[in-house]
């Protein structure tokens, strides 16, 4: 029987991923072929909404009853998840490592559960194994995975429409799935290695070469001439080309010309410039370190492969080169020669030459203008979430307190 989960933002979880959740709930990241939220619905919890701050509310309103089934917004379902939290009964609680999964509660247990930043005490809890994206790399860190339980899941008991292209060539060919209205023309589409699941309207372009594990959404493109590399994942209405490996564009954003990017995660409505390139790997193959919100200091992330982790909004010119493990704030224009700074402020305009701030009124005329060539009109809600993360952001723009 379908239930009524309310996806909430556990705060230092939310922290931690920022810049991607100044914009969204923790339960709107993609990883894998759908957001977490979808994954949810997917999971047959079919009415989900969202526990986000205020600022956020009117865009993910929470919809609260005299019975609440909550859930971790960073928590990916799996079967045995599912099946405990189903089986909850109110004042019970799911925990995994400490972290609080899942809870069932009145509404007044609900109003108290808030008051605590969402701790554990004061529930009749039990403990399960439950996997979380916890930090912004592990987006792109546990992409493969999510990528074949996505498929899994959506293709169950369906048949893919056909490649319908004599010059296409395909290897593991059952290892394909393609929705209705799907364009290819003359690519490589190996999925011996994983799945290659190609959304609704989607469109693979001439000499386009691709690896499984692989998702491009709804009515993204895969630019002609592009290299593929396996565990990325193109969100909707993305364009990429150039050579992109183990990376996470969330939707609406473009890489769309020559130059490579790595382990990397870029939210909605960002544009990477032609011979635009990140680097993932460390001269010395140390682990690479990235800048944390929630420590406020650069930490390690363990993983020998990082990239560029970019913010919704974000643009940056041709020729562009991040260093390993740059971080990119919400709304920056980032153009000019050289490496910039690892860590870019949200609203931040300039490069390695230095920065200044990307005025408000500016910053939302340059969003309204881009959106407005998809069709999509930047609302008053939307304009309200900028200027408060433009607010928020202050304390990391250093120029504007030296007067620069």
């Amino acid at each position: 029987m379908p239930m009524d989960i309310i996806l909430f933002d556990l705060p230092e979880i939310r922290t931690s991923l920022l810049p991607l959740t100044y914009t969204r709930p923790v339960a709107m990241i993609r990883s894998g072929i759908l957001t977490i939220a979808e994954k949810w619905r997917l999971a047959g919890f079919d009415n989900v909404s969202f526990l986000t701050p205020g600022y956020l509310g009117q865009k993910f309103p929470t919809a609260v009853s005299g019975d609440n089934t909550l859930i971790n917004g960073a928590a990916l379902p799996s079967p045995e998840l599912c099946d405990r939290i189903k089986n909850l009964r109110l004042g019970e609680g799911l925990t995994s490592d400490g972290t609080l999964v899942a809870a069932r509660l009145d509404r007044k247990g609900l109003e108290e559960l808030e008051k605590t930043g969402f701790q554990p005490e004061g529930l009749a809890v039990s403990e399960l194994a439950a996997t979380m994206i916890r930090h912004t790399w592990d987006i792109f860190h546990l992409n493969g995975g999510q990528i074949r339980e996505d498929y899994a899941a959506l293709t169950r008991g369906r048949r893919s429409a056909p490649v319908g292209d004599s010059h296409t060539i395909v290897y593991g060919a059952e290892n394909i799935f393609i929705e209705d209205g799907v364009k290819i023309k003359a690519a490589i589409l190996n999925a011996e290695g994983g799945p290659i699941y190609l959304g609704r309207n989607s469109e693979v372009q001439e000499g386009a070469i691709i690896r499984g594990p692989f998702a491009l959404c709804e009515s993204a493109v895969v630019n002609m001439g592009a290299k593929i590399r396996g565990d990325s994942t193109f969100g909707p209405f993305c364009k990429v080309g150039g050579e992109v490996g183990n990376s996470v564009l969330f939707g609406y954003s473009n890489k769309g010309h020559d130059g490579y990017m790595g382990n990397s995660v870029v939210g909605e409505w960002c544009n990477l410039g032609a011979d635009t390139n990140t680097s993932n790997l460390k001269n010395t193959y140390m682990p690479v370190k990235v800048w944390s919100y929630a420590s406020e200091r650069f930490v390690n992330t363990g993983l020998q492969f990082c990239g560029l982790v970019m913010g919704d909004h974000s643009k940056c010119g041709i020729n562009t080169m991040f260093n390993t493990g740059t971080v990119v704030g919400v709304m920056a224009n980032i153009f000019g020669s050289g490496f910039p700074r690892a860590m870019i402020p949200s609203f931040a305009w300039g490069g390695a030459a230095g920065f200044s701030t990307f005025e408000l009124g500016k910053a939302l005329a340059t969003a309204e203008a881009a959106m407005k060539r998809r069709n999509v009109a930047l609302t008053e809600t939307d304009k309200k979430i900028l200027e408060k993360i433009f607010e928020d952001s202050a304390k990391y723009r250093v120029w504007e307190r030296s007067g620069n």
